[in-house]
């Protein structure tokens, strides 16, 4: 049996683009997607702090060290600019790869700089 687990997420990161006109997905600064150990193309789930709403959708890198987070197409509806949201990506894991498992969560300042 595989278990749906934390994989890693940035948290409390503020928006800081919403392209209501793209195709879709959410544009994410290369960087914080390394430091995260999110991948392009990864399915995330996006939680919207100042909302409560919740959608799921695919990354895109963005610029590196911009500190971009875009939310496009129609999820730029969901998200305004300035509002905080958690990035969440999740893993299948066994029971005893997941009692193993540390997920990666990276907290930001109001830059969206990784906190140490």
């Amino acid at each position: 049996m595989l278990l749906t687990i934390l994989k890693s997420k940035l948290h409390r990161v503020k928006v800081t683009e919403a392209q209501l006109y793209y195709e879709g997905s959410i544009t994410i600064d290369e960087e914080l997607l390394k430091i995260a150990r999110i991948l392009p193309n990864e399915k995330v789930q996006v939680v919207n702090v100042n909302n409560g709403s919740r959608l799921e959708t695919y990354t895109i890198p963005g610029q590196w060290g911009e500190r971009t987070i875009c939310l496009n197409g129609p999820a730029a509806r969901m998200n305004a600019v300035g509002d905080e949201i958690i990035i969440i990506s999740y893993a299948q894991m066994t029971e005893e790869e997941a009692l193993l498992h540390r997920p990666q969560v990276i907290l930001v300042d109001e830059n969206n700089n990784p906190l140490d």
